[in-house]
């Protein structure tokens, strides 16, 4: 006899339980694997607690890359005895007390979940002192056991076997290498935001890493990121209504085959975001070769009240009130540090910062005043100045003051200060490519006195040209070869932008047969909220039925191109950068295949004049440093890597 159960059964899925509210055990297991993923995650949470305590000097000493133990030293003001108790308690911190200090949140932390999820998942025993204390007091969070200890103001806690109570947690971490290399990352991510704080890394009772307090940004930045990365990028300073941004972008040339050396600040804070990550891959977008990544470090300083750091647990996530305007203006800022060739703005040797760096901004205070914009500000005085923490400029009426957010910064672009001296430099170099020759100009090599005054040619004068393909030249430091197809291509490319203008539409070829396509109801709403963009760019779409679009026009430029997908495409880009950058974009692409197709070929022979005009040209072009592909259009020799080729001096 077969027995049935009269329990109701749902579909593949058992018996169907009852509504119950879940155990305070199992609800701080639940949070905590919210908050701590892996030994970084508990070393990152204590590390910022311990800046917003005000340390001077972090200390992290970790056993078995984190796993079987952690320890957070620091020197900050210390927990008052009679908050001990409260610290490991879900929810209870004095970072915030209401919905407006959560709204403008000032400190590293503010959820009051790091302790208590990390006491739910370990062993964690927290001891401190205040300034005012005659001694430390030790807490056990297990036991609650509250004790006498010795140590100096400041706080350490010490976290051991981490997740030795889910003992299937702990299955999914890697080798204690792989765990000591996020944990160092984790630490060297607060070191570049916080130059003025020391930091120093130990594992198994070695010192794998320090960063001593720096006397400004620039210097923690080449003792953080290396001399190396210094050298081949450049720095980046803006301010613009309530949003401040600085810090270094890499060189094109010195791109990297992995997106391992890129780093974005928020108001001091480490955060992935797609925006901003969109915003900066952007600004490199005709510089860049293949799927090369660029490398960064950046810094926005923006008032707390127009970003949203409660997104996310782990406080690795934020929103913008005006997402679009913070895009276009780091994107703008990015591409105007590019835009000057490196020939004629060197980046500065790492060990000898420009003058005047050190006055700089740390990469946390959010600059939210021109020092020489005020009356009787002094020459030379440090640009950016911190009225107080984290204040909206006055005056600035938040969020409306961003005028002009969206315009190209052109008069912040480096080269354009110094094209009209190159242009004059260039004299009158005429010749097939734009200029006159100046007299006295030929083939022959430079004799030393002559090398050494051609420095107002950072590009030098022409002496050959190689297989019809590259061009040489001498200047002051060697021998410079240049890409003429590659340096022609980006002369031509940027003279027709600004020929262009930012107001040109595509052309469109009507369809005979209009093409329907399924959509979304997301891509439904991008196409009827920014047709005119569309428009724009030759792609006539309207909405044919509930979930169709039909597309009447393509660009005249495109005939073989799959319009679903064209369209589709063009859409996702509308909904993550804006009309105005999708049709600037589209109409650069085209203008780069123009520019590609009229560029000097390869095999041709040019003439001494010739070969000085281009030069000239690249001397006074923005991102010449580049082709539009991303290839790099000229090398430098110096002479003493002339002399290591022949062994000379040895």
């Amino acid at each position: 006899m077969k027995l049935v159960s009269s329990a109701p059964q749902s579909a593949g899925a058992g018996p169907v339980r009852r509504i119950r509210e879940l155990p305070d055990e199992l609800v701080s297991q639940i949070a905590a694997g919210e908050v701590v993923e892996r030994p970084a995650s508990v070393v990152r949470e204590l590390v910022d607690n311990a800046l917003d305590a005000g340390a001077s000097q972090v200390t992290v000493r970790l056993a078995a890359g984190g796993v079987r133990a952690i320890t957070v030293e620091d020197d900050g003001s210390g927990i008052a005895v009679e908050d001990l108790p409260l610290a490991l308690r879900r929810h209870a911190t004095s970072k915030i007390a209401s919905l407006a200090e959560l709204e403008s949140v000032r400190t590293m932390g503010f959820r009051g979940e790091a302790l208590a999820a990390i006491a739910s998942v370990a062993e964690l025993t927290l001891t401190t002192r205040t300034p005012a204390a005659p001694h430390a007091w030790r807490l056990h969070a297990r036991s609650g056991e509250l004790a006498p200890a010795a140590r100096a103001v400041g706080t350490t806690v010490e976290v051991q076997e981490l997740f030795f109570s889910t003992p299937a947690r702990r299955k999914f971490l890697k080798t204690d290498a792989t765990e000591l290399a996020h944990c160092l990352e984790a630490v060297r991510r607060h070191a570049l935001a916080r130059p003025e704080v020391g930091f120093a890394v130990w594992h198994e009772g070695r010192l794998v890493a320090q960063w001593r307090p720096a006397a400004g940004a620039p210097a923690r930045w080449a003792d953080v990121l290396g001399a190396e990365f210094v050298a081949a990028s450049r720095e980046l300073q803006l301010e613009r209504g309530p949003l401040a941004v600085h810090g270094r972008v890499g060189q094109p040339e010195a791109a990297r085959s992995r997106a391992d050396l890129q780093y974005l600040f928020v108001n001091g804070r480490y955060v992935r975001d797609r925006l901003l990550a969109h915003a900066v891959r952007s600004a490199y977008e005709d510089q860049l070769h293949g799927s090369r990544q660029p490398a960064y470090a950046l810094f926005l300083g923006i008032a707390p009240e127009l970003v949203d750091v409660n997104v996310h647990p782990t406080k690795i996530e934020v929103r913008f009130r005006d997402g679009r305007a913070v895009h276009q203006t780091l994107r703008h800022a990015v591409e105007a540090a590019l835009a000057g060739s490196r020939a004629l703005a060197p980046a500065p040797s790492p060990a000898a910062p420009a003058a005047g760096a050190a006055a700089g901004p740390t990469p946390w205070q959010p600059a939210l005043a021109l020092a020489d914009a005020a009356p009787g500000a002094r020459e030379g005085s440090p640009r950016w100045q911190v009225e107080g923490p984290w204040r909206t400029p006055q005056g600035s009426g938040g969020i409306e003051a961003w005028a002009g957010l969206h315009e190209p910064l052109a008069a912040a672009a480096p080269a354009a200060a110094s094209r009209a001296a190159v242009e004059d430099r260039a004299g009158a170099f005429a010749g097939p490519l734009g200029r006159g020759e100046r007299e006295g100009t030929s083939g022959q090599p430079l004799g030393r006195e002559e090398r050494e005054g051609t420095s107002g040619w950072p590009l030098g004068r022409a002496v050959a040209q190689i297989g019809g393909v590259y061009v040489l030249a001498e200047n002051a430091q060697g021998l410079v070869v240049v890409d003429m197809h590659a340096a022609h291509e980006r002369i031509v490319y940027e003279r027709l932008k600004r020929a262009a203008g930012d107001g040109a539409t595509l052309p469109a070829q009507p369809l005979l047969i209009p093409v329907s396509f399924a959509a979304t109801a997301a891509e439904v709403a991008i196409a009827e909220a920014e047709h005119e963009a569309l428009l724009a760019l030759g792609l006539d779409v309207g909405v044919l039925a509930a979930g169709t679009l039909v597309v009447r026009s393509r660009p005249a430029a495109l005939p073989d191109a799959d319009l679903a997908d064209l369209t589709r495409s063009v859409l996702a880009d509308l909904a993550d950068a804006g009309s105005t950058r999708v049709v600037q974009r589209a109409r650069d692409d085209l203008l780069a295949t123009m520019a590609c197709h009229g560029a000097v070929r390869a095999s041709r022979r040019l003439t001494i004049e010739e070969m000085n005009a281009l030069l000239r040209e690249m001397e006074a072009t923005e991102r010449a440093d580049t082709c539009n592909h991303g290839r790099p259009t000229w090398r430098q020799v110096t002479m003493k890597e002339l002399d290591a080729l022949f062994l000379r001096g040895r």
